[in-house]
């Protein structure tokens, strides 16, 4: 048993395991095994790198969370989740147009919108905040934010005059567009670590658009129709637009990072953003051990997701990584300075990922035995 004269402080700071549990999920298990051994204080600190889960990571850091419907990827109503603490509002893509709130899953690359992204913005607005913190990824669409923009007042005419809807179907259809004034003495923050641009062979539609369903003559079509999206824009009077669809990220969340740019927003690194926003260096004084991870750690880990963030802002504390899955072999874990990786996958044949419950109790399971290493 540890020294209770002197216990030992763990700082349990991970990513969600995408598409099985959340980051506070992780967390909350991890912290079940660790005190299960005795003399461990747990200090819990959900992490996100600006995609999905930022509005959760921002809710178990202390924001309020204020919960509204907006219309989800195809219209139908959803109920959304902003976070705000009084200053900061964390809206998200995800929990508004995301790929998971698709009615039975069913992909709708041409139709889905991400009009319920804007009104979440509308809705964060309301609260005067002096910045809003965009969060993409998880994106249903790939309408180049022409559904956000429509939210917020924008109206995108066909040949005849009429309205259209902002959808990737539409965006060979703008003739031309009435903007409204911008979104005036409020801060506008794309917390993201996509790099892709717009349009081409790097673009949303050819890099992401057959996750969202696209078949090679979709992702012509949307690459085409964003092409003329944004030369309408540049005629309409952005003159800025070809050069942002070019820009790094203008590519994120379908094309949302694009219009995000438009607006005025400013782009940072999503993960040291998030590390930031929820007061890491903080956390981290007086602990003994941090513990980090996420879903699959793997060569895209060491080119700066989170929890390579986490390890280089942690100073010369031991680092321990948790995952569903590691590619990382040992003699590379020095790069993250990580002393020890832990994995779902050593424990079990079973694919862990499907079944919430038993990632559980893999992950109280593995933090016990992180638990009983401090000893």
């Amino acid at each position: 048993m540890a020294n209770a004269s002197a216990p030992k402080t763990v700082l349990i700071a991970p990513d969600k395991f995408k598409g099985s549990l959340t980051a506070s999920e992780v967390a909350d298990a991890l912290a079940v095994g660790l005190r299960s051994v005795g003399a461990v204080r747990c200090e819990l600190l959900p992490l996100a790198d600006g995609g999905d889960g930022s509005v959760d990571a921002a809710v178990a850091s202390g924001f309020a969370r204020h919960a509204f419907v907006v219309p989800g990827p195809t219209g139908q109503p959803v109920q959304a989740i902003i976070a705000f603490d009084g200053v900061t509002a964390v809206v998200e893509v995800a929990n508004t147009c995301g790929l998971g709130l698709l009615p039975d899953g069913r992909l709708l690359p041409l139709d889905a919108s991400s009009r319920g992204f804007g009104e979440a913005v509308l809705f964060a607005l309301s609260f005067r905040p002096a910045r809003i913190v965009l969060a993409l990824g998880g994106s249903a669409s790939t309408d180049g934010g022409m559904g956000m923009l429509t939210a917020l007042g924008y109206r995108f005419l066909d040949a005849s005059g009429c309205s259209l809807e902002g959808n990737g179907r539409n965006l060979g259809l703008v003739h031309s567009v009435d903007a409204p004034p911008g979104l005036i003495g409020v801060e506008l923050i794309v917390a993201s670590d996509v790099h892709n641009p717009l349009c081409g062979p790097d673009g949303a539609p050819a890099v992401f658009g057959p996750q969202k369903g696209a078949s090679l003559a979709d992702v012509a079509a949307l690459d085409a129709g964003l092409t003329h999206f944004v030369s309408v824009l540049t005629s309409g009077g952005f003159e800025s637009a070809a050069s942002l669809a070019e820009h790094p990220g203008a590519g994120s969340a379908g094309g949302v990072g694009f219009a995000c740019m438009l607006l005025g927003a400013s782009q940072v690194s999503g993960a040291d953003y998030f590390l930031d926003l929820l007061d890491f260096d903080a956390r981290k004084e007086g602990c003994d051990l941090v513990v980090t991870g996420e879903g699959s750690i793997d060569e895209q880990t060491l080119a700066g997701k989170l929890p390579a963030a986490v390890a280089r802002r942690s100073g010369t504390r031991p680092i321990i990584a948790v995952a569903g899955r590691s590619l990382l072999p040992r003699e590379r874990w020095s790069e993250m300075s990580l002393s020890r990786v832990y994995t779902l996958t050593d424990y079990t044949d079973r694919d862990s990922s499907k079944d919430p419950g038993f990632s559980v109790e893999l992950l109280r399971r593995i933090g016990r035995e992180i638990g009983e290493g401090l000893e």
